[in-house]
């Protein structure tokens, strides 16, 4: 009669379109079914209330099916919202940097949430929540496939194409999306090496935070009996090995970037015998502006990222840029070594041809030092000025490759350099 009543009198009871009011009307209705099998004297009486056509009646009404394709669509395409060409920042106060780990973090905690959990939708949610980490892995993966732009994270929020991500999202749509990929084909975006970064940390952040997860979905399971967990956490661990199988590429193209843009300002040691040669330069003293230039990249990454990344992966990328940097540094302090020395030669052979003796050499000046000796001196205190900002970076000059070689070579030009003074 109760059923009978709820279904003839309440027929918006089982509405689903509602979401929020469904799920509460559902959580009451269970709360007094369960209250109502606890009058039963027996089990014996539980199990004839069940097998009681009313009592299937009553739970068949409830059509959780619609009550979760409408919550799918809910979550799916918020995320996918965020999964666009234009990498916006997270809102202030959230522990992610990009607003499309944000919401990949809110929306596996939305799956669970009281708000939204029902029993009997376990194993949907499940999948769903590796959908979701599956969905922002290939979402990190079509990163790495986009062309590192000179512009600031600021300058690329600006849309350079429009995206035709539809939010209104199906289930099937969702999961097609971990498979080939966008169909048309799209103008190619750019990323900033500051997004890079904020991507780097928020993966870090986001594997630190799905031991949490796990913790929030336990409970859940066990209110459907569900006790075999390692096979839950075997399957979120697959889930991380895929989002940690992305960080290697990515601090490749981070310390590329760095590398390279520490080297356009290295090369800048070609430019010295020009400052040095018939300028009646005075002897140096410091080490050249361009050295400070170079650096600056790794301090913006060491104070403006220390409190989102990983002191051990800053270490690593400032270690394996300044590595890639100081041997093609070697290279052209070498280059530039080896043609200061073959035009000191050649104006020893062009002096002796004539066959005059100047009251002083050819290139020097009133101090006594010649111009050739005056570069020689300048790139041994740029390096030496580079070891000394390395070890203030708190590394050691001995864990960057090249540059053991790189001071040996200098000390030999400044050794010579000083050698031939009176």
């Amino acid at each position: 009669e109760i059923v009978r009543g709820l279904e003839e009198k309440l027929p918006s009871l089982f509405n689903p379109g509602n979401p929020d009011a469904f799920h509460e009307k559902y959580t009451v209705s269970m709360d007094f079914v369960r209250t109502f099998e606890r009058q039963c004297g027996s089990q014996a009486s539980v199990k004839r209330l069940r097998a009681h056509p009313a009592y299937h009646s009553f739970n068949n009404k409830w059509n959780l099916h619609v009550y979760f394709q409408i919550r799918f669509r809910e979550i799916a395409g918020s995320l996918e919202a965020s999964l666009t060409d234009v990498l916006e920042d997270a809102p202030a106060g959230s522990s992610y940097c990009l607003l499309a780990s944000h919401r990949t973090w809110s929306s596996l905690q939305r799956c669970w949430s009281d708000e939204l959990f029902l029993p009997l939708l376990v194993h949907h949610l499940w999948r769903l929540t590796l959908q979701i980490l599956a969905r922002y892995s290939m979402f990190v993966n079509e990163l790495l496939l986009r062309p590192i732009s000179n512009e600031s994270a600021k300058d690329t929020k600006k849309p350079l194409v429009t995206s035709n991500k539809d939010p209104s999202i199906t289930q099937g749509n969702f999961s097609e999306d971990q498979g080939s990929g966008p169909s048309e084909t799209k103008p190619v975006v750019s990323i900033s090496s500051i997004q890079l970064v904020y991507v780097v940390a928020d993966l870090d952040k986001l594997q630190e935070q799905l031991p949490e997860l796990l913790e929030t979905v336990k409970p859940k399971l066990e209110m459907i009996g569900f006790k075999n967990f390692s096979s839950i956490s075997a399957a979120l661990e697959d889930s991380q090995l895929s989002l940690s199988a992305c960080l290697p590429s990515l601090s490749n193209r981070i310390i590329q970037d760095l590398s390279e843009s520490c080297l356009s300002y290295l090369k800048s040691a070609l430019e010295v015998p020009r400052l040095y040669r018939r300028t009646n330069k005075e002897v140096p003293t410091t080490a050249s502006s361009y050295v400070d230039s170079a650096l600056r990249p790794f301090y913006q990454l060491q104070s403006g990222h220390k409190d989102k990344l990983k002191q051990a992966r800053i270490r690593q990328w400032l270690e394996g840029a300044l590595s890639a940097s100081t041997h093609k540094y070697y290279e052209t302090v070498s280059d530039v070594l080896n043609s200061v020395k073959k035009m000191e030669e050649s104006l020893k052979r062009l002096k002796q041809a004539r066959k005059t003796t100047p009251a002083n050499p050819v290139g020097s000046s009133g101090s006594g030092m010649s111009d050739d000796d005056k570069i020689r001196l300048q790139l041994a205190l740029d390096v030496e000025y580079l070891g000394e900002q390395i070890q203030k970076m708190g590394l050691q000059t001995k864990d960057i490759k090249s540059f053991v070689a790189l001071t040996e070579l200098v000390v030999a030009a400044k050794d010579q350099a000083t050698a031939e003074q009176p």
